[in-house]
């Protein structure tokens, strides 16, 4: 953020008992608080603190400088929490001064240490308390006689308003100071440490720089520790009171109104942040890498960014392009890739075709955008891209676009189906520590590359039925990302499918459905594939058909290939229900072409089982096993335990099928395929019993008892025909023929 420039406040020497020194042309001025914070410095040269003691005060300092004004009560507080007698000393030095004469604050000052003299101590003239000491000292000897007088009685009112009864209401003063009575609101500003609540009265300079440095920075990486939206605003309000030309507050009120998603303000604060820094006459200076140059070109980028929110294509494309402008003008290759990203994102909500846009990506080695791959590059070309691309990144240490890189890629590795690729590139990010230097106590992971990470790490807990591990991922991203945040969506839509899945997995198909709602808001095509899926599992055959139809026509326009192949694969499954196997064959043939063309390892691996599934019913079960073997590899390497168990199960029933066991259990049966069987039965049932598929448990059983009554094996068989009643009765729904069902 730009430097707030020297005019900051237009105020008169004196408001509300405080007095302003920058009239003078000093950027400071003193209050009753930095006189305490004076002489908390005077004690901490004078008297001897221990090291572990000083070394908490030190760490103090520098927040009490910059931060706004505090309570005598949350300074000494804050004080006390680091070092007990330097508060006490500093409460007594205080208490000397207010219950005394003038001449004992005028002594006051006339003893700190100065800091031309003090070589060996803090107030060294190069130091940081040095610096401040001499501030204060330059604007207190600045100050004319009768502006000394208010400033001891606004002191006086400061250091007693901590000690008033809370029934008195307000000091007694008399009447000779009423008119310099101090208003206790603007006094008793609460303490900033936890940033609960804002400040009152005009901050200084430095003050204004801190607070809006502070807020920007926990916006952007850590938002729970920032103020409330309400609390930030009203402080901004009160900061352009005394300044509406403060072009940094603007922004910073841009970025608060699109915390709790009010565009119309947003747009108004963005647009208010330009003409603030055009009537500041630098609007001329776009060179450079700081400044109002990169100030202007990203509120350009954020203007852009908010008109394609609104769906304002024409607008968002002029304001890219004034970015793109100004990018280009001072060689600004990290804000050029961000414009290249929404130009993408533009062109796809506009539906055209950006593959262009993504091949100039690879050129000018920006991030290698996730929709090359789905263009169907082959894995090892992307890779290289994204490898050749990620040696820039850390060459000029840009560590946001390293962790786009590395969201991008467990992206990628789970779209090619490869879980545990796609767990070790989240874990990478998740552990990386940050290349930008740590400020406020806040590591950086309040971006949105690390809220897809922790999706995909849920999703992938979820897969493998660790539904304890994935509550406590989806609670760490609930307090991080809070629902009223920009990246919430991510979370809320990860839960809502994770939620649908174990439903649907459990046969609770009524507890499925009203996700469904919910899951369209956030994302309708999510929302129109998961309601599909329902009223297929609830035999509602025609609408869900009618749904699939329309949502693959939507998915061919858009290019989202993954959707189209999923929506074959259930347009065959109702195919198997209706007109016959035979029918859902060129669907699934199709599914097949289009996911090896892409790379799409696990949607390739559900499109055989599908197939081979398919042959079983026609009754050609060995050509069902030969294809078997090509898919049941990846899915028990990367898998989800649902599919594990499904291509267990389908490989058992082929088995069977191979070794002569019918419907019935007659024919000669062979016994090696027969053992075999049993153990991949078995096998899948751990798979099922893991995510609690009491439907799919229950075929399982029925097939277990077919073969060991098959192979005269009395006590299994009756063991498996009890199971199979107990989850029968427990169901309390009709099973569904086996052979209907994958």
């Amino acid at each position: 953020m730009a430097s707030v420039h020297e005019s900051l406040y237009f105020n008169p020497m004196m408001t509300n008992g405080v007095v302003h020194a920058n009239v003078f042309g000093i950027k400071d001025w003193v209050t009753p608080y930095k006189i305490s914070v004076l002489a908390l410095l005077y004690d901490m040269t004078a008297s001897k603190i221990t090291l572990p003691e000083r070394r908490r005060l030190n760490k103090l300092i520098l927040p009490l400088q910059q931060g706004p004004d505090l309570t005598l009560g949350q300074f000494l507080k804050t004080v006390e929490e680091c070092c007990p007698q330097t508060a006490y000393a500093v409460k007594l030095r205080l208490h000397e001064m207010a219950d005394g004469e003038l001449k004992d604050m005028e002594y006051f000052f006339s003893t700190l240490p100065t800091p031309f003299t003090a070589f060996d101590s803090e107030a060294y003239k190069t130091s940081v308390v040095g610096l401040f000491m001499r501030h204060m000292l330059l604007a207190y000897n600045k100050l004319s006689f009768s502006q000394v007088y208010k400033l001891y009685k606004s002191l006086q009112h400061y250091y007693h308003s901590h000690y008033a009864k809370p029934a008195d209401g307000t000091l007694g003063l008399t009447e000779d100071t009423v008119g310099d009575r101090i208003d206790r609101d603007e006094l008793d500003s609460p303490l900033h440490e936890n940033d609960s609540t804002p400040s009152r009265g005009p901050l200084s300079q430095k003050q204004a720089e801190y607070f809006l440095a502070r807020q920007a920075y926990l916006l952007k990486n850590d938002e729970n520790k920032a103020l409330k939206p309400a609390a930030l605003q009203e402080e901004l309000n009160n900061m352009l009171k005394f300044n509406p030309d403060f072009a940094e507050a603007h922004y910073l009120n841009y970025l608060n109104n699109m915390r709790v998603q009010d565009i119309f303000l947003s747009a108004h604060s963005l647009l208010h942040y330009f003409d603030r820094l055009i009537l500041s006459g630098n609007e001329g200076k776009s060179n450079g890498d700081e400044g109002y140059g990169r100030s202007l070109r990203y509120a350009a980028l954020n203007l852009a960014s908010l008109h394609c929110r609104f769906g304002h294509y024409q607008q968002a494309d002029l304001a890219l392009q004034e970015a793109i402008r100004i990018a280009q003008e001072s060689n600004d290759h990290v804000c050029l890739q961000h414009c290249l990203s929404w130009l993408y994102t533009l062109e796809q909500m506009k539906g055209s075709d950006s593959t262009v846009l993504t091949e100039d990506s690879v050129k000018m080695a920006a991030h290698f955008c996730l929709p090359g791959a789905t263009q169907g590059k082959t894995a090892h070309k992307l890779m290289d891209a994204l490898k050749d691309t990620d040696i820039l990144h850390w060459k000029h240490s840009l560590s946001e676009l390293i962790e786009i890189s590395l969201a991008q890629t467990t992206s990628i590795w789970r779209m090619y189906g490869k879980s545990t690729m796609a767990l070790q590139q989240a874990q990478l990010l998740l552990n990386m520590s940050s290349l930008e230097p740590v400020n406020f106590g806040v590591q950086q992971n309040n971006t949105e590359a690390f809220a897809v990470a922790l999706c995909h790490l849920a999703e992938l807990h979820a897969e493998q039925g660790l539904y304890s591990a994935v509550s406590e991922i989806l609670q760490h991203l609930k307090e991080q990302f809070p629902p009223h945040s920009q990246h919430a969506k991510l979370w809320m839509l990860c839960n809502l499918k994770i939620q649908f899945e174990r439903h649907m997995n459990e046969g609770k198909y009524h507890l499925a459905e009203p996700l469904v709602t919910a899951m369209s808001a956030l994302n309708k095509t999510e929302g129109l594939y998961r309601k599909a899926q329902v009223l297929k599992a609830l035999n509602r055959s025609t609408e869900a058909y009618k749904i699939l139809q329309r949502l693959q026509v939507h998915c061919e326009k858009s290019k989202c290939t993954e959707v189209v192949i999923r929506v074959m694969l259930s347009t065959a499954e109702l195919h198997w229900e209706s007109s016959g196997f035979s029918t859902a064959l060129p669907l699934l043939l199709q599914a097949l072409a289009l996911a090896r063309q892409h790379h799409l390892q696990s949607l390739a691996s559900e499109t055989i089982l599908h197939l081979a599934f398919t042959q079983l019913m026609l009754g050609v079960p060995e050509h069902a096993l030969s294809v078997l073997h090509e898919a049941i590899e990846p899915v028990l390497a990367h898998g989800s335990v649902i599919d594990k168990g499904r291509a267990l199960l389908l490989t058992a029933r082929c088995q069977m099928a191979v070794a002569g066991f019918g419907p019935n259990g007659h024919g000669q049966a062979d016994l090696h395929l027969a053992a075999l069987a049993v153990d991949t039965l078995n096998e899948s049932a751990a798979y099922f019993s893991k995510l609690s598929c009491k439907e799919r448990l229950r075929d399982v059983h029925y097939l277990q008892a077919l073969l060991h009554r098959s192979l005269g094996q009395t006590s299994q068989c009756n063991k498996s025909a009890m199971l199979f009643r107990l989850l029968d009765q427990e169901l309390q729904s009709p099973a569904p023929p086996v052979s209907m069902r994958l």
